[in-house]
Formats: C-alpha cells, sequence, structure tokens
C-alpha cells in the first residue's frame, strides 16, 4: 500500500476516542484483528473484525464486521470489555510466473495504477492500489498467449490525481516503447480520467505507427464482477494483432462479458459512474469489437499503420492557464473575470444546446457576452461545446449564439468539451495564439467529424 494511504488510516484509527485506544491497547488488539465484544451487564457477545472508525462516525462506538460482511457500530460503555481472539494474517506477495512466448507480438504495458490496479482490502473496506503490477498480469494468465509483455512500472495513482505532468510521463513512456519495437502499448489506467488521458496522448504523439491501448476497470480484479480481466485481455489483443495506429480506449461494450469496444482517444466518454458499459463512443462509432474469443469486427474508421519509417515523437508542452466552465440559468459570468487576472489564456464554456450561453437577459450583468468580448479582446481563446454531449454546436442558428460567436467565442464543432480542453492545452503549449485558433477548429487526430453520425446516439 502506498506511504500516503498508510498516512491516512492511521488518521482514521486515531479518531476513536481516548477511552475506546485504551480499551483496545490494553486488549492487545488492532484493526484487523478478529475480536470479542463482551457486554457484562447483559452476557451478550459480537464477534467480528476490528475496523477503523469513519471520519463521520461516533468516536465512542466500535466498529466491528460481522461473519457476514456487514459492518455493525456498537456504543462502548464502562460495562463492555474488549477480548483478542486472533490477530489479522498478513498475507505475502508471491510473484506470479507469466511464461514468455518470444515468437508472439511484443506489447509493452504502461502501468500506472487505477481501480485495474487495485484490489479491496476486506479489513477497512477501502480500495487500495497495487504496487506490483506482476499481481494484475498473475490474474490473468491467458495474456501469455496472446503476446510477449513486458511491464514498465510508471506510477500508481488513481485517475482523478493524474495532470499534465502524469500525461507527460506516460507520452514519453510510449516514445520509449516504440523504440523496444513493441508491436504495441497497453496502458492500464483510472477510469475517471481516463478519456482527459486519452486525448492528451492522442495530440502529443506525432507520427504513431502503433495501437496505444488505454485500459481499465470499474471493479476491481478481486470482485466476482469485476470487468478488468476481459478488459486487459481484449487490449492486449488489441495491441498485439490489430493494424490500428491511434490511441484507442478499450472497454466493456456492454453490461456482460460479450465482447469490448475500441474507441478513438478523442471520441470517447465516461457516461456512467459505476455500469461496466460506462465508455460510449461519441459522435463517431468505435473503431472496432473485440470479443470473448477475441474476434474483432471493425466497424469504424481508423488510421492504420504505414511503412513510412518515421520515429513517434512527444510535443510535452502542455499550457496550464486553461479552464472550464459551465453556462446555466443565472449563472454569473464574473468568472471570467477571475481567470483574466489569474493570467488564464483559454477558457472552455460548456453552452447549452447548440452552444448557447446567457446573453439576452432580463439582467444585464447575467449576459455573458461582454464578459467573453473583454477576454477575448485581451488576447485570450474562449471556446464554446455543448452540456448536450452528442451532436454538433452552430454559431449561426439563433440570433444569441451569433452575439456570443461575434463577442469572440470559437464554436468547437462537434468536439467534447474534455476535448477542447485538452486540445488548447496542447495548442497553447506549442503553438502562438494565432495559430492555436486556427487549429482549434480544424481536425487534427480525429477529434471533429464532418459530419455526425446519427448512428451513434445511445
Amino acid at each position: 500500500m502506498p506511504a500516503h494511504n498508510l498516512k491516512s488510516m492511521c488518521v482514521i484509527i486515531s479518531m476513536y476516542s481516548k477511552q475506546v485506544e485504551e480499551s483496545i491497547s490494553n486488549a492487545n488488539a488492532s484493526v484487523g484483528d478478529e475480536i470479542e465484544l463482551f457486554d457484562r451487564k447483559t452476557g451478550k457477545k459480537v464477534h467480528g473484525t476490528l475496523m477503523p472508525k469513519t471520519e463521520v462516525g461516533d468516536p465512542n462506538s466500535i466498529v466491528l464486521k460481522l461473519s457476514t460482511g456487514y459492518n455493525v457500530g456498537i456504543k462502548y460503555t464502562d460495562q463492555k470489555e474488549i477480548h483478542l481472539i486472533s490477530k489479522k494474517k498478513e498475507h505475502t506477495f508471491v510473484k506470479p510466473e507469466l511464461k514468455k512466448k518470444r515468437s508472439l507480438p511484443k506489447v509493452v504495458m504502461i502501468y500506472t495504477g487505477g481501480t485495474i490496479g487495485s484490489k479491496v482490502d476486506y479489513v477497512t473496506g477501502g480500495v487500495y492500489m497495487l504496487t506490483k503490477p506482476e499481481e494484475l498480469l498473475g490474474a490473468v494468465p491467458e495474456l501469455a498467449d496472446i503476446a510477449d509483455i513486458e511491464v514498465m512500472p510508471l506510477m500508481s495513482i488513481a485517475s482523478e490525481d493524474m495532470g499534465h505532468e502524469e500525461w507527460k510521463k506516460i507520452a514519453s513512456a510510449v516514445v520509449d516503447a516504440t523504440k523496444m519495437n513493441a508491436h504495441g502499448v497497453v496502458i492500464t489506467h483510472g477510469t475517471d480520467t481516463m478519456h482527459y488521458t486519452a486525448a492528451a496522448l492522442s495530440f502529443m504523439l506525432h507520427d504513431l505507427n502503433i495501437p496505444v491501448v488505454i485500459t481499465g476497470s470499474q471493479r476491481s480484479t478481486d470482485r466476482g464482477s469485476s470487468d478488468g480481466f476481459l478488459n486487459l485481455a481484449s487490449a492486449v489483443r488489441v495491441a498485439a494483432q490489430s493494424d490500428i495506429a491511434e490511441v484507442c480506449i478499450c472497454m466493456h461494450a456492454d453490461s456482460s462479458d460479450l465482447k469490448c469496444s475500441v474507441i478513438r482517444g478523442v471520441k470517447a466518454r465516461k457516461m456512467h459512474t459505476s455500469r461496466r458499459d460506462a465508455f460510449k463512443a461519441i459522435n463517431s462509432l468505435p473503431i472496432c469489437y473485440v470479443d470473448s474469443n477475441g474476434e474483432f469486427e471493425y466497424v469504424g474508421k481508423y488510421r492504420k499503420k504505414t511503412q513510412n519509417g518515421k520515429q513517434t515523437s512527444a510535443f510535452t508542452n502542455m499550457e496550464p492557464k486553461v479552464a472550464m466552465l459551465k453556462a446555466y440559468p443565472n449563472s454569473d459570468p464574473e468568472i471570467i473575470d477571475y481567470y483574466l487576472s489569474k493570467g488564464y489564456k483559454a477558457i472552455v464554456i460548456e453552452g447549452t444546446g447548440l452552444g448557447h450561453a446567457p446573453t439576452s437577459t432580463a439582467d444585464e450583468s447575467h449576459s455573458w457576452s461582454k464578459k467573453v468580448k473583454k477576454f477575448c479582446e485581451a488576447g485570450g481563446i474562449v471556446a464554446m461545446t455543448s452540456q448536450c454531449v452528442y451532436g454538433r454546436v452552430n454559431s449561426m442558428v439563433y440570433r444569441n449564439l451569433r452575439l456570443i460567436s461575434s463577442a469572440g467565442a470559437i464554436h468547437c464543432e462537434d468536439m467534447l468539451a474534455e476535448v477542447a480542453y485538452v486540445k488548447l492545452c496542447y495548442l497553447l503549449g506549442n503553438f502562438s495564439v494565432k495559430q492555436a485558433k486556427e487549429m482549434l477548429v480544424k481536425d487534427i487526430t480525429g477529434e471533429i467529424t464532418l459530419r455526425s453520425e446519427i448512428d451513434s446516439f445511445m
């Protein structure tokens, strides 16, 4: 377990009251031990595993995990006694042997953490990151029959902690993998910001001539309902066997274990908090599906490998001063002044419908037009996307659209707001403001489609 998680656990344990902590200590017990809580007044006994107290729980109540798996809080009084039944068992890690077959295509697996690289701590009930990616590989032994896998442990963090610096490290690692003559790359990643990383790599990596497949899991790999095994096996198949030459996401296509969908990195979005088929292709079809037997069904367009002989490179400069805002009824556009005062270079607005923001409001202070114009005249870029997710924005349909457009906002066709954000970070990190404005509405790596496909709506 990472050090910062151990530190957090110590903080949680100390949240028991002094009286309870002293009683636990006197019984030579600690979190994870099996104890008996005896009530001298009633004669009742309760067996269970001692759990840490949660932040919002009563510090004078002892939390036990019962044999049924449920947690129960029991008020501790002077009439109660704590008896140690047994100390918790320490598990040792045995490195699994993944037999290599050099005749198979080489796949480099870049390990970054996320739920696919985690387990449930059944003592505390929390999820913690694995520090040894071999544990993950050992759980899917069939990978040895798909590819010759080289593991590259890069980091072990949750995806919500990802940022520009981590994107740079991953992009550089992919370039290193291409120099190792890898047929493809698989990146294990947390699902919450997976589509941000996929978009970033799509823009950062130039002359990419192999599949770079990002995969993860909605549920930890030690759960019976985990989607991680099929996701990982399918991702390795894509990396080892396909002729795709771009960044993509490979995750469950439906709630069953029948197949995974492979989605272009700039057209993917997480659409559900917990379903196994959370990721959908937006305003586009998936590149292909991979079923549980390893069969491919190609349904969308994609860039194919070529014999151009160019070496993949990474443009890793990213502008940090880019923000995302959401327009909503009665929203205060003065937030734009805040970002202007902080030196921000660009703002992505998630507008309503076709890319609206409040403009002709009864209260002029709620009109976004003047603030957008002020930001643009100061040299900033305002990109307009839609909260609708599916479909595209259009600056010419309604009067208010024309007003916000004339104020300087640039409508971003059918780009997702997240993709527009990442694209602006990339453009402003590598090009001039003038060039960034011109390139924002030009398709670079499949982020803009000329015509939205109605069949992609789900």
